[in-house]
């Protein structure tokens, strides 16, 4: 029997997404380990994992070349995927926001806006009616105002450290951000009886909230 395969995101989420799996009964050490290997499996519950970057876990599902994934909500909203997205797991948990220089006021000119979401940024923006000029960038977006590449930028936040220490403070909320787990939509419907029982593991995981304070404790 073939395993179940879970595209997993690289990065500070993933000591997150290994305690929540290890409440759901999954072993948390296979994601933990200190090496280079791209894929993993757990033999003795049959589920294999591929570690990939937090873009490209969506495509996996969609594709098939995965049946489950974990990604976070601004992936989601950034592209259209034709994914079924069965439960919020409740981690990776940070806002989107428009950020820019305190007390610069809007220019004349049509605003520029430096992100790597130009699509949420576009569509914040239409919704109140503003007329913006998108710039697509990779990393570091914070500089993007420093350097006066761009008057604003939309960027995910979470502690707002990185702005505080670039001269930077938050002005609009776009949307809350949160990891959900995705399903391709044929491979469920065929393999239901092996990956409900998983998804109901993790939906009792994510609502367990006497497991969590012991754990706190």
């Amino acid at each position: 029997m073939r395993p179940l395969t879970l595209a997993v995101p690289k990065g500070r989420i993933l000591s997150q997404l290994a305690a929540l799996f290890e409440r759901a009964g999954l072993d948390p050490a296979v994601l933990l380990d200190d090496d280079r290997r791209l894929v993993r499996m757990d033999e003795a519950r049959g589920v294999q994992y591929i570690l990939l970057k937090p873009d490209d876990v969506p495509t996996y599902v969609e594709y098939g070349a995965a049946d489950l994934g974990v990604v976070g909500r601004d992936v989601l909203r950034e592209r259209d995927y034709d994914l079924y997205a069965p439960l919020d797991l409740g981690i990776g948990r940070c806002r989107m926001m428009v950020a820019g220089p305190p007390d610069r006021p809007e220019p004349s000119r049509v605003l520029r806006v430096a992100t790597k979401y130009p699509n949420v940024a576009a569509r914040h923006f239409s919704r109140a009616g503003r007329s913006v000029e998108i710039i697509f960038v990779q990393g570091s977006v914070e500089l993007a105002p420093l350097m006066g590449l761009a008057d604003r930028i939309v960027d995910l936040v979470e502690s707002g450290e990185t702005l505080r220490q670039n001269g930077l403070v938050e002005l609009e909320h776009v949307c809350d951000v949160s990891s959900v787990l995705v399903a391709n939509r044929v491979g469920l419907k065929l393999h239901r009886a092996r990956i409900g029982p998983l998804l109901d593991a993790l939906e009792a995981a994510v609502r367990s909230p006497v497991r969590r304070a012991r754990r706190a404790h």
